[in-house]
């Protein structure tokens, strides 16, 4: 199996377990990852984001391969949304 069809192939659960892995450089079993094993698991987790994901979130990578970066006049319009944050009244907890 090719790397392209790898990715394509992957479950949503397993993408999620390598973004984990990653993250924190560890697996669920708390084993730490070794270098090789953070290089290709990244190179997974980037491929996964630009190929299937096709996210706009902050700093995953697009489908053109490049990080999604937004400037600040984009981030505030996105937050700035009435659905963006939860708001909860003392009754609501």
């Amino acid at each position: 199996m090719d790397f392209n069809s790898l990715v394509s192939a992957m479950a949503p659960e397993t993408y999620q377990k390598l973004a984990d892995a990653v993250a924190i450089g560890r697996w669920a079993d708390g084993t730490l990852l070794t270098e090789q094993q953070k290089e290709q698991t990244l190179q997974l987790v980037m491929a996964y984001q630009a190929k299937v994901l096709r996210s706009e979130e902050l700093f995953t990578i697009g489908a053109n391969g490049q990080m999604i970066q937004k400037t600040k006049a984009e981030l505030k319009k996105q937050f700035a949304a009435p659905d963006a944050i939860a708001r909860f009244t003392h009754d609501d907890l």
